[in-house]
Formats: C-alpha cells, structure tokens, sequence
C-alpha cells in the first residue's frame, strides 16, 4: 500500500519462491509491503515491513568523464578539458578529481586541491621537459567514480601551431579610379607568423596611398585614392617556422577608356557620305568597350552633331553630308564607367571620288511585235569605275510602278530585246546603268509604243451612201473596211466636192474626230451639188478612198415633229424629295423642231436643267421639294408642226405641320389636345400624329404619343401646379413633318367654380345700432381655398342690398345700422 493509503493491494497469489519483484510502482512514492503463506488449509498472518521505502533508481558512482583532451602546452603549463560522463550514477555530479602522472613513475597524485566543478583546468607550475600523463574521475554523492582514460604523454614544451589566415576579401574586387579600398583579415600561428604583402609577385611597400596595418591578430592592407595601375593580383602571405598561408585578390581599378587610337582613316569619300574606322582605345579602362560615339561638324561651324552611340564596331558611315563642305569627325570610346576624351580626325571634303554612272540617254525602241520590243540605248559616263551591268525597265504608260525585265545581267551589250509583252498594251522603258559603286539614275523613259505586230493601211470604208439631208447638211454613213492593216483603225476621212470643182475638201481635219462610221458634213450651200467620199485611218496611214456613188443636191426635207417618251414621261410621275426629277423624250423632225418646256403655262423653276441634243430633250431637277409638283409640258415645234405633251408630276414629302391645336378640358393631372390635319399631306397619307410634351422649366421634350391616328389626345399624368407646352407632327411614309406648338404654357390645375353660401347664418346678439352674426363654412369651395366672405345688409322693404365689408372669419358685427 501507498504510505499515505490504508488500503491494502494485492500484488500476487501464485508466488512460490522466498522473493517477488512488484512492478508498476510510481517513481518518487513511499510504500509499505506485507508477505504471507498459504497452505491448502488457509492463509497465515501477514509480517509487515517496518518502514515505508521511497521508489526511485539505485545511485552508484558516476561512469568515467569522457573526451579528456589538451588544450594547450607551454614549457610550465597544460591546459586540459573534459566533458561529463554519460551517467552520474543516479546523483547529480558534486566534483572533478584531476590527477597526473610523471612518466617513469607508477602512482597518480592529485592535481586539484580545491573542489572543482569547471571542466576546463590549467596545470602550472611544471618542469620544461618533464612528460606527463594526465586523467580525471567525477565525484557523487556516493563517492569517486572510475577515472577517464588516460591523455597521452604530454612533454612540457612552448607549443607550435601552423599558421591560419581568414580574409574579408572575396578573390575580385572591383573598384573606381580615385576611391580607396582596402584588404583585411585575422591570422594566428606559433610562433607568431610573419605577414607579406605582393602584388603582381612585387612586395607591396607603403607610400602616401599606400598603408599597411599588422596587429598580432589582424592584417590590413589599403590604399587611397585608386588609379588604373593599382590593378594587379594581390597576395597576402602569413608565415612561420611551421608553414605558412596564402591569400590572393584580383584588384580592378576601373576608369572610363582611353580616347580610341588614331589617325581616323576615311575608308570611303562620297558627295553625301564617308565610311571612317580607327582603332580601340590602348586602355578600356579595366572595363569591356560597351560602344563608340561619332560626331561630325562642319569644318567652318562650332556645332557638333551626333551621328551615332550605337556602334561597337570601329567602323561608321557619317550620313547626311552636303555636297562640298569639309568635315571633321570626332569619337569617343564608352565603357560601362564613363566617356573618354575625344579622337578628332582631320578635314575632309565631301565629294565623290568615284561615283555611280551616268543616266543614258532617252534609250530608242525599235522591232516592236505584239510580245516583244528591242530596247537600244548608249553607253553614258562611267563614273570613274567600269560598268558592270544596264538594268533594263519597263511599265505600261498608265502604271506608276517600274519592273525590271529580267534579273540577268545584260554587258556588254547596249540593246536588248524585252520579252513577254501583252498585246496592245503601251509600254514606256528605261535603262540604268551599274558600276561598284552602285546603279546609276534612270535614262528618261523612252517614247510610248503600243505591243503590236507591225501594220500596214487598211483597205477603203464599204458602201458609203448619204442617209439624210438639210439645206446646209449633209450625213452620210459606211461600213467599216475589210481589212485593218492589222492596225486599230483610228477614224475616218471625209472630204466633198462641188460638181464641176477639181479640188476636194476635207469635212474633217483629222481621222480621231470621226471615229463612227457615221458623219455630218456642215457648211454647204443650199441648193447646189456636191459628191462625198470616206478613208479609212490607221496608224501606218491613210486607205484609198471609198466613193458615194451619186451626187447629193443640198436642201431641206421636211419631216413633222414627232415625240417618243421616255418611261419618265408616262401619265404621272412620283418622285421622293432630295431624289432628282428627270423627263425626257426622244423628238425627231426635219429639220430639228423647236423645244419648249412649261409647268402649268408657265416657265419652269430655274434650277431645272434643260438640254436638248440632236435626238431629244431633257429636264432634270435635283434636291426635288414638295413645290416642285405639278403638271410639266413638252412642245416640240418645225414649220411641218408641232406636238405637246404633259405629265403629272408628283413630290411625296414629308407632311406639313398640323393646324390649328387647341387645348381644353384642362385639369390637375390631364388636358385634352385637338388639331387639324395639315394643309400639305406631302403626297402622301398621313399614318399617325406625334404628339409631345415639355414641362416648361426642362429643355427636354417627351413623347406621349407616337402612333395616333386621330386628331385629339388626351394627355395624361401631368404634375399639378407644373406648367407644359404642347407640340404635334403629321407622319407619312416618307417622315415626320415639322411640329406645330402651343403658344403659351397651361397649368395643370382643376377648374374653379365660386363657392357654395355660408350656411347657418343668424345673430348673435343686437343692439340698437349693430348686430353681431356668425355662420358655417359652405358645403363646397369650388376648387379653390376660400379667400373671405362678403357681408351685405338690406332694410326691410328696401330692393337693394348694401354691401357693408368682406371678412376672413366666420362671424361679423354689422355697424352703422
């Protein structure tokens, strides 16, 4: 049982031997056990410890303390450490017990005399050259445990340590021209090591940039105010009797780059631009050349201008040069650290030393077939470098674009013969002409020609005849001629001749003014004889002529006038206005009759326009407006008649505005709006009214109604007390006609009617010249607050009454009776 228990637990019945082992106890508890016997008869009585024992681990000595080590060694002293051991034997660790051994003895004595709980000790006090042998036990509260295994003999003698070096630097370091830098670190060794600075293998010695700072622990090296040659590999060496370390950095003094190296060369001279090239800067400043800057001045100017800071090549093309000034170059090298001063070259003229040839002259086309054309041209000025190709080009004359005839080079020959031309096309040509330098301008483009196989005259017209006549005309008509000479025939020749004359004269000059087999031949006398004849033209020339056959005797003939209408003059004709009004009749007569138009007997408007050929007439008005409606006449008049004929002429517009609006039947929250339809429906029916409305105080009018076809409205949900205007438009099929408005605003409140009587009059009290009367309020106010009440008195027998005064109240004291 637990000692603060009574209870007791059982704990076994089945033991048979003179021990047992309880088990599940808690560390820490006092308890109390009781044994007894049992035979097959009964259990015994139980014998009971005398005193309650505590549970908790055996304690013993603590194990052996671990990893003894040396920490140093002098010719009089060593330094020792441990670490505890693994297990203190159940007790907390109270002390460590040091003891050493001379070599060549056999016992251990202590070396501590003091209780000693650090694990760190140093041994003093010793003889130069003695060895020996060092261990250490830990003590508990039980007692002194094993002792550690033993150090190895250890001879007392000034200790020697190699050196060790540890840097701040890393192995580059960049720095810029005219800052400082420094490098630094710590180092130890025994003996004391001793600390070299190199540079490039060369002892770095201090100056007045130059410093150098050694502690027995620290090394610094640094210098002020970096130029480019402080760049090198450093090394740091720290050594002693035992070896030594090494440190190195490469050092970067950077700087902008050196100017780029000269003369610059001009590789290249032309009128407008030069080629130049120098050589890299000797120093790029410890930094790569990241681009070169050009500029250029006019020799006789102050102004530098920038060519380009985009090159990494030590060659440029200065553009944009003007012919005859001289000009100097300047560059500077970039790196990623600045500009370097400038390279200037010397003046130079720009002018061409050699130059792209000469134009050729106007090349001359000959052997032209429908696909193909010989292209001659003369060889022009070299420009001082041999030709080494023509280019040849063509385009038809109404292109803008020039092609190449072939990609082949065409040398030395100075013609060419151009394939794969569409027939009858016109063609034009050029040629240019190429050296190293580069192709020269184009020759002007040679005289157009057509793409045709050569022509001969054609054959005469066929059966030419005169067809009709005036007193001062004749027309005459043929067929085309058989053959065309394998030419487009251009037009005709027509000449005549007087009866009895030798000389034939021409009715036209030249063949493109009678391109029809058809022409007029004007003044002729009237009343004499004359024979015609007709050639046929090409380009190669002129036919024989052809003949018709009799002579013509030259005078009128008289045909009525007569009119053919066109589908525009049918009875009535409707146009939409904006569209345009035309009329037109074909009119024949001889001779040609008079033309007159009319609307309504009288002149038509001035913006018609009227023409009338040799075949007919026309009117035509644009931008057509309602008004432009009515009944149009055609009379056609010659001395064998006349004729006329009319049409109706319909303008469908958009309607006029409505007539008339009135507003009625006004009320607090509707009005009722009536019109008249317009005067002017635009030739059209009206399908529906719009009607809108606009609160005076808004620029915004609303629609209330947009498909009314009745000629009234009822307008609805107006706001009581807010003034409106009214407007309404007529629609046809072809728009909304222009509104009609109301002139002033209505008021969207009830209608007033005067107030019901007072009711319940009487007197309230009479004296001898007043009474005092009083009365209710009247059963209706007629829509309006009531503003007062008017008092009137009559004496009794009188017809007239008197009025005495109007009061706001209900009552009334009437004086002066």
């Amino acid at each position: 049982r637990e000692s603060d228990h009574r209870a007791w637990t059982p704990v076994s019945y089945t033991v048979t031997r003179q021990n047992a082992t309880v088990q599940g106890l808690t560390e820490g508890k006092a308890y109390f056990f009781r044994i007894a016997a049992e035979n097959i008869i009964g259990m015994g009585p139980f014998t009971e410890t005398t005193k309650e024992i505590v549970i908790r681990d055996p304690i013993t000595v603590p194990d052996r303390p671990e990893d003894l080590e040396v920490k140093a060694v002098t010719k009089n002293s060593v330094t020792l450490t441990w670490n505890p051991p693994k297990y203190n034997g159940g007790s907390d660790i109270t002390m460590y017990v040091l003891e050493s051994r001379l070599i060549g003895k056999e016992k251990f004595h202590k070396v501590t005399k003091e209780k000693m709980l650090d694990r760190k000790y140093t041994v003093e006090g010793l003889k130069e050259g003695d060895t020996y042998e060092y261990r250490v036990s830990a003590c508990n509260i039980v007692g002194q445990g094993k002792p550690s295994f033993c150090t190895k003999p250890i001879t007392c003698k000034d200790e020697i340590a190699p050196p060790s070096l540890d840097l701040d630097f890393r192995d580059k370091l960049i720095v810029r021209v005219g800052e400082a830098f420094s490098l630094t670190g710590r180092y130890s060794g025994k003996p004391a090591p001793k600390v070299t600075w190199l540079k490039d293998d060369i002892v770095v010695k201090e100056d007045d940039r130059t410093k150098i700072k050694t502690t027995p622990t620290t090394l610094c090296l640094g210098i002020l105010k970096s130029v480019r040659e402080d760049s090198g590999k450093y090394c740091v060496t720290v050594e002693n009797s035992t070896g030594s370390r090494k440190g190195f950095c490469q050092v970067n003094v950077v700087d902008r780059p050196s100017p780029p190296v000269g003369p610059v060369i001009f590789d290249e001279v032309h009128k407008d631009h030069m080629v130049v090239s120098w050589k890299p800067p000797l120093d790029d400043g410890g930094s790569e050349i990241t681009n070169y800057i050009i500029e250029k001045k006019d020799a006789h100017r102050d102004l530098w201008m920038p060519v380009t800071s985009a090159t990494v090549k030590t060659t440029c093309k200065i553009p944009k040069l003007l012919e005859g000034r001289e000009y100097q170059i300047r560059i500077y090298a970039e790196n990623l650290y600045g500009i370097s001063d400038p390279l200037i070259s010397d003046e130079m003229k720009a002018k061409d030393r050699f130059r792209v040839p000469d134009a050729p002259e106007q090349p001359i086309i000959k052997d032209v077939t429908k696909d193909s054309a010989v292209v001659v041209w003369n060889k022009p000025y070299d420009g001082g470098k041999p030709i080494t190709n023509y280019i040849v080009e063509k385009k038809e004359t109404m292109a803008t674009r020039w092609v190449r005839v072939t990609k082949d080079p065409i040398f030395p020959s100075t013609q060419f013969k151009v394939p794969d031309l569409l027939e009858g096309c016109q063609y034009e040509f050029r040629v240019s002409a190429e050296n190293e330098i580069g192709v020269g301008d184009p020759s002007p483009p040679s005289k157009p020609i057509f793409a045709r196989d050569p022509i001969a005259k054609p054959s005469p017209p066929v059966n030419p005849e005169a067809v009709d006549k005036t007193k001062n005309s004749v027309d005459l008509s043929w067929q085309p001629p058989r053959h065309d000479g394998n030419g487009k025939i251009i037009g005709y020749l027509v000449e005549y001749q007087k009866v009895g004359d030798e000389e034939w004269k021409k009715a036209n000059l030249t063949a493109d003014s009678c391109p029809e087999t058809k022409y007029k031949v004007t003044g002729l006398t009237e009343g004499l004889t004359y024979k015609f004849r007709v050639k046929a033209v090409n380009a190669a020339g002129e036919s024989e002529p052809a003949y018709v056959p009799d002579p013509v005797e030259v005078k009128d003939r008289l045909e009525p006038p007569e009119l053919i209408l066109d589908a525009n003059m049918a009875r009535e004709q409707h146009v939409k206005a904006g569209d345009t009004l035309r009329l037109s009749a074909v009119i024949k007569g001889v001779p040609f009759p008079k033309v007159s138009w009319k609307k309504e007997d009288h002149e038509v408007s001035p913006k018609a326009d009227i023409e009338v050929t040799g075949v007919g007439s026309k009117l035509e008005i644009r931008n057509t407006v309602h008004e432009d409606g009515g009944i149009y006449s055609l009379t056609v008049e010659n001395p064998a008649g006349s004729k006329t004929v009319s049409v109706k002429v319909i303008v469908l517009d958009k309607p006029g505005p409505p007539r008339n609006l009135q507003i009625s039947e006004v009320r607090s929250d509707s009005c009722y709006l009536t019109w008249m339809e317009p005067e002017d429906d635009g030739g059209s029916v009206i399908t529906n009214y719009v009607v809108e409305r606009k609160d005076v105080a808004s620029a915004q009018w609303v629609a209330i109604s947009s498909s009314s076809k009745k000629r009234s409205h009822m307008a609805k949900y107006l706001m009581e007390g807010t003034q409106y205007l009214f407007r309404v438009a007529a629609e046809n099929q072809f728009g909304r006609g222009p509104y009609v408005e109301t002139l002033k605003p209505i008021k969207a409140i009830d209608p007033l009617h005067p107030p019901g009587p007072p009711k319940n009059l009487h007197h309230v009290d009479v004296d001898k010249t007043e009474v005092s009367l009083v009365w209710n309020r009247p059963d209706r106010d007629g829509g309006a607050e009531i503003t007062g009440y008017l008092v009137e008195y009559q004496e009794d027998g009188a017809d007239e009454w008197t009025k005495f005064q109007t009061v706001p109240m209900l009552d009334c004291v009437v004086t002066g009776l």
